[in-house]
C-alpha cells in the first residue's frame, strides 16, 4: 500500500513515463542501489549492502526481461547484464567493493548512452 505523497508521485511518474524515460529510471534506481550497497560494505553494514545489491540485481533482471531480441544489440546487452549480475553476486558474497564499482561504471555508461540515444530519436528524457 502506498501511503506517502512522495510514493504516490513516484508511482504516477512510473506509470505515465515513456519507454525511454522508464528505462532511464531503471538505470537511476540500479545506480542508487549499487552506490548504497558499496556504502554498506564500506561501513561494514552487511545487511544494508546485501539489501541494496539485491535490489540492484532485481533491476538488472528487469532490464533483461525487457530486452527485445528482434534487435541485434539485445544479444550484446544480455551478456553485459549477465556479467553485471555475476559481479554483484560476487561483490555481495565476498563483500568486495571493486566488483560493485565496476558494475556502477557500466550502469553509468549505459545510462548516458540511453539518454543520448533517446535525444537522437526526439524524446527528451531528462
Amino acid at each position: 500500500m502506498i501511503n506517502s505523497p512522495y510514493q504516490k508521485y513516484q508511482q504516477a511518474q512510473a506509470q505515465t513515463a515513456s519507454k525511454p524515460k522508464l528505462l532511464i529510471m531503471l538505470y537511476d534506481g540500479a545506480i542508487r542501489f549499487v552506490k548504497s550497497g558499496i556504502e554498506g560494505i564500506e561501513q561494514r553494514n552487511y545487511e544494508k549492502a546485501n539489501n541494496n545489491l539485491c535490489k540492484a540485481q532485481g533491476i538488472i533482471n528487469e532490464l533483461i526481461s525487457s530486452l527485445d531480441f528482434s534487435f541485434t544489440i539485445s544479444n550484446d546487452l544480455i551478456r553485459v547484464y549477465e556479467y553485471m549480475l555475476h559481479l554483484l553476486i560476487e561483490s555481495n558474497v565476498h563483500k568486495n567493493i571493486s566488483q560493485a564499482q565496476e558494475v556502477l561504471e557500466y550502469l553509468v555508461d549505459l545510462r548516458e548512452t540511453w539518454v543520448e540515444a533517446s535525444k537522437n530519436i526526439g524524446g527528451a528524457v531528462v
